[in-house]
């Protein structure tokens, strides 16, 4: 009888601190942004995650402008982003070539360019990037340098020209757009991890710095994305890269921008997508931010449990590079 009082007893305890954490965790979160009137401006946004976030924030009544190298898609994504504008009184679209890996200059001067037009950035979504698969060993140092250049710097460009204006406003937002190979290092990845993971980096001392003015980031780690980007890497992706992948599935743009959105308002600083994605960003977090005492206490209960199960995980993908390995000695053979 005894123990079975303490019991309900315990469990009674249980939920009252979950509900008080649950009440309590507005008070250390930031203040959702709204992001009607605002301004927010992507990099990469004329296909791919980019251009279904700029759509997403249209329909919220954000103005936008899309930075991108290519005239041509940059028009094409204007026309198809038009059908979002809520209000033809103040909203614009404005798209800006430039190439955001190439050089700071002509960064800040475009970002210079789009504020004189539709005034300080309130956002920034960092969508611009670059990919590549192949094993280390069949991967030019090329590579390597260019992810950087794009992956990181790109988006250190973008981040310095349009920071200033936050914090001279006192709010803002940014998002940076890693991808769940930058919280594990993936089969045939060498190239595209490096430059990922060096985003977390950057966000987590970013973070750090720009809370007095209270601005926020946040990190996406996207899944594989049905994207023109990924579409790219079939060209070299290894066997075992494509079997891994498989294991997450195939998400659409528009429900990752839909998360990004969402995220990006309420300051969050991990953004995942899916069930995988949510338990990569709990094992993952370390001593990321934190914006909510609910998230803190997942994070705090979870880890353990999941790190078990990212070892049967890390073991059956073992399993696999293992069997390509020896499918393919095996057709060496028979040749």
């Amino acid at each position: 009888m005894e123990a079975s009082v303490f019991l309900i007893v315990a469990i009674s305890l249980f939920f009252a601190i979950v509900v008080l954490i649950y009440i309590l965790s507005p008070l250390i979160s930031p203040s959702v942004l709204k992001l009607d009137r605002s301004h927010v401006v992507i990099t990469g946004g004329s296909s791919g995650i980019g251009k279904a976030v700029a759509a997403e924030v249209l329909k919220l009544g954000a103005s936008v402008t899309i930075l991108g190298r290519d005239q041509g898609r940059l028009k094409q994504a204007k026309h198809d982003l038009e059908k979002y504008i809520r209000d033809q009184s103040h909203q614009r679209i404005l798209c800006i070539s430039v190439d955001v890996s190439k050089d700071y200059s002509t960064v800040e001067k475009a970002i210079s360019e789009s504020v004189t037009t539709l005034g300080p950035c309130d956002v920034l979504v960092n969508s611009a990037g670059g990919s590549y698969s192949g094993t280390f060993e069949a991967t030019p140092v090329d590579e390597f340098k260019r992810l950087i250049d794009v992956n990181l710097l790109g988006t250190v460009y973008a981040t310095k020209a349009c920071l200033p204006y936050m914090m001279k406003q006192n709010k803002g937002r940014i998002v940076l757009i890693s991808s769940q190979a930058g919280q594990l290092g993936l089969f045939g990845y060498t190239a595209y991890c490096s430059s990922k993971f060096a985003l977390r980096g950057f966000a987590e001392a970013l973070q750090m710095e720009v809370k007095p003015y209270n601005v926020y980031i946040t990190i996406n780690y996207p899944p594989d994305t049905d994207t023109p980007l990924l579409h790219s890497e079939d060209e070299t992706k290894p066997m075992e890269t494509k079997l891994i992948s498989e294991t997450s599935g195939l998400f659409q743009p528009e429900d990752v921008a839909k998360t990004i959105t969402n995220d990006l308002q309420k300051g969050v600083f991990l953004s995942s997508v899916g069930m995988d994605g949510w338990i990569l960003a709990i094992l993952t977090s370390g001593a990321a931010p934190i914006t909510s005492l609910m998230q803190a206490v997942q994070e705090f209960l979870l880890m353990g449990l999941f790190r078990v199960v990212s070892l049967f995980y890390s073991s059956s993908f073992d399993r696999l590079i293992k069997k390509c390995k020896a499918e393919r000695e095996a057709r060496k053979e028979r040749h």
